[in-house]
C-alpha cells in the first residue's frame, strides 16, 4: 500500500476547505498570534493543525515541511509516512506523542538527501545577490527626481495599494478560487471591515527603519538585528528565521539553517519597500531585496523577493504594466527554476483571452506546492496584472478570486499599479474603510498614520541620495 505524499494531504486541505460565511474581524487573534511561545504543547497543536487568523483557512505547518523537503527533491518518504500519526496525535491531543512524532519528523528532514535526477537539482543555485548578479540582467537605471512632489504621490499611492491589498487578501487567503466563488460569488470589495493587523507589512517597517539610519549602505546583518529589536514573533521561515537569529546565527545561514520554508513567500511579500527606495533602479531594488531576504529565505524564496522589488521600481518610470511585467520577468536569473514559473505563467497570459483559463492551467501546474509557497503566488500576480491591464478595481478582482496567499500577492501588485497610475484610480470603497490608522503586532510602531509612514519612507529616501 503506498504512502500518501505530503502534497496530496496539502491538495486535499485547500479543495476541501471552504470560507465561513460570515468573515469577522480578528484583532483579538492577530495579538494573540504574536504573543504565543514556540515550545509549548499548545504551539504544536497548532503547527500541525491550525487556522490562519484573518480567513480561517486551514494551516497544517509540519506536514507542510515535508512538502517542502520534497518540492526540493529530498527523499522524505519515512517522513510522510509519519503525517497520519501526528494528525491522530494533534486531534486526541496527546502532547508527548507529538512532540516525540515530530522529532521525527525533523530529524529525517535534517538528514534526508536530494535526489540528484530531481528536477530542483537541475536548477541552479543562488544564495546571495552575487549568485544573481552572475546570471541576470537588469535594465539600466532610468533617471527619477525623488526630491519632487510627484514622488510623494507615488509613495502615497503605493503604501494606500499595499493596504487595501494587504487587508483585502486576508480575508481570503488559503482558499481556492472554486471555493471562494462557492461562498462569495465573485469578490469586488471588502468582505467584511478591512484591519491593518497582519503579519506581513511588519517586515517592511523593520526595513524601512534600518534603512532611515544606514540608507543604502544597509545590510543583512543590519536588518536581521532590526527583527529582533521590533518583529516579536513569526511564521514559517520567519520563525525559524527568527530563532536561528536568537541563537547568534546571522544571514545568510539564518535563511538555510533548519529552514524548510526558504522558497516560500515570505521574501516576496515584503519588497515592494525596496522598491519604492530605490524608484527606477531594479538593479539597486534587487540588491536591496536580496540583502533583505536572505534573513529567512534563500534560493528561490530570495529570488521571489527579487521579484517583486523590481516590478515596484519599474512602476516610478513605466507606463504600462504589462510591459513591466515583461521586464521584471527577463530581470530573473536565467538558470533558476522561479525563472521558468514566471515564464510559464506569462506563456499562458499570451495564449488564453480571459484570467481564469490562464490562472486554471497555473493552479493544475503549481497544485503540488503549498498555497504558501513563492510559486504559485508568482504566477498568481502574473495572471491578475495582465488581464487586470491597468484597471485597479479588476486587478483587485482577479487577484482576489485566484485565492492562494492573497494578501502576499494583492499587496505587491496593488503597491504597484498605485505607484504606476496614482492615487486617483483608486476608488473611496478602498480607502474609506481603512481610514488614516495603521495597527500593527509589533514591538514598536504599534500605531502609525498613514501620512506617517509616506513622510518618512520619502525622508528616508532623500536623506539616503544627499
Amino acid at each position: 500500500m503506498s504512502t500518501k505524499k505530503a502534497w496530496q494531504y496539502e491538495l486535499e486541505w485547500i479543495t476541501e476547505a471552504v470560507p465561513p460565511a460570515v468573515m469577522q474581524t480578528a484583532e483579538e487573534e492577530w495579538l494573540k498570534y504574536a504573543e504565543m511561545g514556540n515550545a509549548s504543547d499548545e504551539q504544536l497543536f497548532i503547527d500541525w493543525h491550525g487556522e490562519v487568523p484573518g480567513s480561517k483557512a486551514p494551516s497544517h505547518l509540519v506536514p507542510a515541511a515535508i512538502q517542502c523537503m520534497a518540492s526540493r527533491g529530498y527523499e522524505v518518504s519515512e517522513a510522510e509516512a509519519l503525517i497520519e500519526a501526528g494528525l491522530a496525535a494533534e486531534e486526541r491531543k496527546d502532547g508527548a506523542a507529538l512532540q516525540q512524532i515530530t522529532a521525527k519528523i525533523y530529524h529525517i528532514l535534517n538528514t534526508a538527501k536530494q535526489d540528484p535526477e530531481s528536477a530542483y537539482a537541475s536548477y541552479q543555485v543562488y544564495r546571495t545577490f552575487e549568485d544573481v548578479r552572475r546570471d541576470a540582467v537588469f535594465p539600466e537605471a532610468s533617471a527619477y527626481d525623488v526630491s519632487g512632489t510627484d514622488f510623494e504621490k507615488r509613495i502615497r499611492a503605493g503604501w494606500t495599494g499595499q493596504l487595501i491589498g494587504g487587508c483585502l487578501g486576508t480575508q481570503l487567503e488559503g482558499y481556492t478560487t472554486a471555493n471562494i466563488r462557492k461562498r462569495f460569488g465573485e469578490v469586488r470589495g471588502y468582505l467584511r471591515e478591512p484591519e491593518t493587523y497582519n503579519d506581513d507589512i511588519t517586515y517592511e517597517l523593520a526595513y524601512l527603519d534600518g534603512f532611515a539610519e544606514k540608507g543604502y549602505e544597509i545590510t543583512s546583518e543590519d536588518v536581521a538585528y532590526k527583527w529582533l529589536e521590533i518583529i516579536a514573533e513569526g511564521y514559517s521561515a520567519e520563525r525559524v528565521a527568527l530563532s536561528n537569529l536568537r541563537r547568534g546565527i546571522m544571514p545568510p545561514a539564518s535563511g538555510t539553517e533548519t529552514n524548510y520554508f526558504s522558497d516560500w513567500i515570505g521574501a516576496q511579500m515584503r519588497t515592494m519597500i525596496h522598491g519604492m527606495v530605490a524608484p527606477g533602479n531594479p538593479a539597486l531594488a534587487a540588491r536591496l531585496a536580496a540583502d533583505d531576504s536572505v534573513v529567512s529565505h534563500s534560493n528561490n524564496g530570495m529570488i521571489g523577493g527579487i521579484f517583486n522589488a523590481v516590478l515596484v521600481s519599474l512602476c516610478f518610470t513605466e507606463t504600462d504594466i504589462r510591459t513591466v511585467l515583461e521586464k521584471t520577468i527577463a530581470c530573473m536569473p536565467q538558470h533558476s527554476e522561479y525563472k521558468t514559473v514566471t515564464d510559464f505563467a506569462l506563456r499562458q497570459c499570451r495564449t488564453y483571452d480571459n484570467w481564469e483559463e490562464a490562472w486554471a492551467v497555473c493552479e493544475k501546474k503549481f497544485q503540488e506546492y503549498n498555497w504558501v509557497h513563492a510559486y504559485p503566488n508568482a504566477a498568481a500576480e502574473i495572471v491578475a496584472l495582465w488581464y487586470g491591464n491597468m484597471d485597479f478595481d479588476e486587478t483587485c478582482h482577479i487577484i482576489a478570486m485566484e485565492g492562494q496567499d492573497v494578501d502576499c500577492t494583492a499587496a505587491p501588485i496593488l503597491n504597484a499599479l498605485a505607484i504606476m497610475r496614482g492615487y486617483e484610480v483608486i476608488d473611496k470603497k478602498w480607502t474609506d474603510p481603512i481610514g488614516n490608522d495603521i495597527y500593527t503586532m509589533m514591538r514598536k510602531m504599534k500605531h502609525m498614520t498613514l501620512e506617517e509612514l509616506c513622510d518618512k519612507t520619502v525622508a528616508a529616501v532623500r536623506r539616503a541620495v544627499e
